[in-house]
Parts: C-alpha cells; structure tokens; sequence
C-alpha cells in the first residue's frame, strides 16, 4: 500500500486507517493526540509500553512537528520528517499484522 500524502491531515487519516484495520476488542483509534491515544490504549487494555503504542506516539510526535512548519517553504528536515512518517506506517502495519 503507498503511504504517499500531501500533507498531515492526510497522513493522519491514512494511519488511523491503517491502525483501525485490526479489530480492536474496545474502541478504534479515533484520533493522534495524546488523550485520544491514551484512551485507546485503556480502552484496549494495551500495554502503554507495548511497541505498538510507542510507535503510534512516535508519528503523532512527527505530525506534530509537519503541523507546526509552514506548508508554503518545504524545508529539508520537513522532507525528512515526511519520509520518517511513510516508513513508520509501513512498520506499524508490520507490527499490527504480528499482533494477535
């Protein structure tokens, strides 16, 4: 699947796709703050340190930093920061297609 967006919001809905694709036995993952994050943690009754959890709170941090540039001048740690977020998607479908 191309994880290619064109901006956060984007990137946002793709992964809360990507992460809802499992049945969680609680609730969905309905947003990437840190309160909406911990409440499907305990919805779920997920380990806060499971890898999953810190992945998913690993690219919130990252679209926190794509939210706060401007989307007019492109820098280069913006286009990092964009790559980073592809590949960590990739690895939390990895990680969900290894979780029971």
């Amino acid at each position: 699947m191309e994880h290619e967006f064109n901006n956060r919001i984007t990137a946002q809905r793709e992964l809360l796709k990507i992460i809802n694709r499992k049945s969680w036995p609680g609730e969905d993952l309905f947003g990437l703050s840190a309160k909406a994050i911990d409440r499907w943690v305990r919805a779920n009754q997920l380990n806060p340190q499971a890898a999953i959890v810190h992945m998913v709170v690993a690219v919130s941090d990252k679209l926190f930093f794509l939210a706060n540039k401007s989307q007019e001048q492109i820098s280069e740690q913006y286009q990092l920061v964009r790559s980073e977020i592809v590949a960590a998607c990739r690895d939390i479908e990895r990680e969900l297609g290894s979780i029971a």
